[in-house]
């Protein structure tokens, strides 16, 4: 379907030749390109020619030798030189001007030709980025370009010129409003199969979608009426190798007009401004691996062209045409246009499966929620609970759910013998792991000898005594029509005294039964199973306070560790009240955010019982849900939380101080951190300075308490922190007493903190805790200290 290898310099010398060697090829460095155009590559900013492909004449009328060293005006014409230079120096991304339109002169006879730019940036490391535009950054270092080297493609443009952007347009406006009003998955991709092959005019066109291994099937297809049918066929990942991959993220759509071309190499054969192969990940003219052309010929298509689909910056899959009549070149206008439907495509498919999760999400939510409040009843036993309606196959679809809890067994689905349930629950408890699961449970332990259609997948939550939830889902039978085998990918050929590598010459379809397979849990799934586990665990202990093993397992899971970045240290501490029930309201949590900030979260809600523990449960799960992949401020977080709490009809109170701890480079360079916060009726925090001064952060005002009002206006904070300064968040235990108030206890907090700011984090949490409280606590304190060290954390 796309870039496959050839063996090469980069083997080393007796190295047999196989599939993993070719993943190795450098393809986006071959040193030539497709006949279709010519290259040059011109320094900048004296626009002098650096290196040319050898074929230059076919278009320019001059000899590539002739043209090295001579400026572009004097290769292409000064009119054309001029409007190329124009193009290059205006600001933004170049790919938004291309193509330059240009009419060059060959030997008196007017040339249209399209001119395709991109840009090369070199360091002074000796290093080649390829920039579609201006110099970029890498890794999220600046860059420092020692100079730059402008590529320029010249196509030759048939027909009539300009293209006609008003019928472009106009195929691709209504192809958008089709796939805005198309009603599924399906439908979306059938619209851009055939769009895009209206538009191209290839003789098919196929959507080609990969799966978590990137092995590729064809769920789309628009086509001649005498081709037979590439639709369903499965095609193995090796088709698409590792680094082909990686370029169709970067360059969304590539060409080859001939697959019989022979490559025109590029003069000379290193960039003489660095001293290497010119990197043409960006260009359109890139020559392919023979291998891909050979495998194509297998397939008897003379010319092809793939555009990428995305998902963020991952690929998706593929738009693939195939053309068998002849070569087969659409203009640069219509690959653009077609490359816009891709683009279309991507967000649409993005978009619907985010909605889609949302949905979904939402219900599990919403069951969850249920089951954590119905679990508050004592009276009824908590299996029977968790079985009914809604239950646990509301929360993770599968074959057959079986729980053990409190010496109560019971299942729902499927019903699995309670021999076979207690052998995979000793089984999950062997793996050492809260959430443990597979989906080919008769691979992956043999020894249990369970039959495939009972358990192929199981997803298990080992709880403490010997209890345990079970999902199981049965084998999934089921057969998957290959391109040709899979298993006979390539095969190697003798030419002479050496051998290379060619690709099958089969596509006939392939099929294969799979067996010993269920149904994949999601990670969506695990994430909730997990939070399930955490729930059940907040439910046990209340329902079995005498049992302390199960009291400090719950106190684990519901309080767990923070992150150990190398800037950051933690201390967090917990402290039960001097009474039976060992949880009440008030906790902890700390995690960091997809974008590098650090999410600090101080609660407690009201009440001092398990329906206070309870609900301190479900507003854990529900904050750290609505924060961790949001884009939302910490007042926004308590808004959203707030509200949800009104949806779910949470009857309770809480106060919750959520803060962020966020550092740009330029903050990283001057030492310093913002502490950015929102507080809901909670305490103010406290913060040591490098030097020892002590600052209580109570000048910015509390808002209100959660579960009052769900329109209350929320307000963020932001302060500048030295690294070095040492961050303290508190719950009322740990300053309030009845003989004092809030007031004498904050000052007192200061004052003991100011002693032994100095002190490691950890030894300073405990300090603090054994002077505030030199007697058992008559309320329950949750604490988080953080150290933001100036640099990486010391030995």
């Amino acid at each position: 379907m796309t870039d496959q290898l050839q063996a090469g310099p980069w083997l080393a010398p007796g190295e047999p030749v196989d599939l993993t060697n070719c993943e190795r090829e450098p393809i986006h460095v071959p040193g030539s390109i497709q006949p279709r155009g010519v290259l040059l590559a011109v320094s900048e900013p004296d626009m002098v020619v650096r290196q040319v492909s050898r074929n230059l004449a076919d278009v320019v009328g001059m000899a590539w030798d002739d043209a090295l060293g001579r400026p572009l005006a004097d290769v292409v014409g000064l009119v054309p030189a001029e409007a190329i230079a124009r193009s290059a120096s205006a600001f933004g991304d170049l790919r938004e001007r291309n193509p330059v339109e240009l009419v060059l002169d060959c030997d008196g006879t007017p040339c249209p030709v399209d001119a395709i730019l991109h840009r090369s940036v070199h360091t002074p490391d000796g290093r080649t980025l390829p920039a579609t535009g201006a110099a970029l950054p890498v890794s999220g270092q600046p860059v420092t370009p020692s100079a730059s080297t402008l590529v320029i493609e010249l196509e030759p443009a048939y027909g009539p010129r300009p293209f006609s952007f008003p019928n472009t347009y106009q195929a691709v406006r209504g192809t958008i409003a089709d796939l805005n009003r198309a009603g599924s998955l399906q439908a979306l991709y059938d619209i851009t199969a055939e769009a895009v092959r209206a538009l191209t005019g290839f003789d098919r066109v196929m959507v080609y979608r990969y799966d978590a291994d990137y092995n590729g099937e064809v769920v789309a297809e628009a086509k001649l009426p005498e081709l037979n049918s590439f639709l369903g066929l499965h095609y193995p990942a090796s088709d698409v190798p590792a680094q082909a991959r990686a370029l169709y993220e970067k360059n969304w759509i590539r060409l080859i007009s001939d697959v019989s071309y022979t490559p025109s190499p590029l003069e000379p054969v290193d960039l003489p401004a660095t001293g290497q192969p010119l990197d043409l990940t960006y260009s359109t003219l890139r020559s392919v691996s023979p291998i891909h052309c050979e495998y194509l010929q297998n397939m008897g298509v003379r010319a092809s062209m793939s555009i990428s689909l995305l998902r963020g910056d991952r690929l998706w899959g593929l738009i693939a045409c195939h053309h068998y009549s002849g070569t087969h070149a659409p203009p640069y206008a219509t690959r653009a246009a077609a490359e816009f439907l891709g683009s279309t495509l991507s967000l649409r498919l993005v978009d619907r499966a985010e909605d889609e999760e949302h949905r979904r999400a939402l219900r599990v939510r919403s069951t969850m929620a249920w089951l954590t409040a119905a679990a508050l009843d004592e009276e009824r036993p908590l299996s029977e609970t968790l079985l009914g309606r809604p239950g646990l196959l509301d929360v993770v679809p599968a074959s057959s759910v079986v729980v053990s809890l409190q010496g109560h067994t019971g299942g729902a689905g499927v019903p699995l013998a309670s021999e076979l349930a207690a052998a995979l629950a000793r089984w999950a408890a062997r793996q050492a792991d809260d959430v443990v699961s597979t989906d080919r449970l008769p691979l992956v332990a043999p020894e249990l000898d369970v039959p495939a259609e009972l358990a192929c997948g199981v997803l298990a939550l080992p709880l403490p005594e010997g209890q345990y939830v079970i999902w199981t889902r049965s084998e999934q039978v089921h057969s998957v029509d290959w391109g040709g085998d899979p298993h006979n990918k390539a095969i190697a050929e003798r030419e002479g005294d050496s051998i290379r590598l060619s690709p099958r010459k089969s596509f006939d379809r392939w099929r294969e039964t799979v067996r010993n397979r269920a149904e994949a849990w999601t990670p969506a799934e695990l994430a909730e199973a997990g939070e399930l586990r955490n729930n059940l665990l907040e439910a046990l202990y209340a329902r079995s306070r005498r049992v302390a093993r199960t009291a400090l397992t719950l106190q684990r899971s519901l309080l767990s560790e923070p992150p150990d970045p190398d800037h950051l240290e933690f201390a967090v501490r917990y402290v039960p009240a001097a009474r039976e029930a060992q949880v009440g309201g008030d906790w902890y949590d700390v995690f960091q955010q997809p974008d590098g900030a650090t999410v600090l979260v101080i609660g407690d809600v009201v009440g001092h019982d398990t329906e206070a523990a309870a609900c301190m449960g479900q507003l854990r799960g529900l904050l750290r849900g609505i924060t961790y992949d949001s884009d939302d401020s910490p007042a926004g977080v308590l808004s959203r939380l707030d509200r949800a709490m009104s949806g779910l009809e949470l009857k309770t109170m809480a106060s919750v101080l959520v803060a962020r701890l966020e550092q740009t480079d330029d903050e990283l360079a001057r030492g310093v951190t913002r502490l950015r916060w929102a507080n809901a009726g909670h305490l103010p925090p406290v913060v040591a300075g490098p030097d020892g001064q002590i600052e209580v952060f109570d000048g910015a005002r509390a808002d209100m308490l959660l579960g009052v009002e769900p329109t209350a206006q929320r307000q963020d904070h932001v302060r500048t922190i030295p690294r070095g300064s040492t961050v303290l968040l508190y719950t009322d235990g740990l300053v309030e007493r009845r003989d004092q108030l809030f007031d004498a206890g904050v000052d007192r907090l200061r004052e003991e903190f100011g002693r032994i700011w100095e002190t490691p984090v950890g030894e300073l949490a405990d300090q603090l805790l054994a002077r505030m409280l030199p007697d058992r606590a008559e309320d329950d304190v949750a604490l988080v200290a953080v150290r933001l060290h100036p640099q990486d954390r010391p030995a």
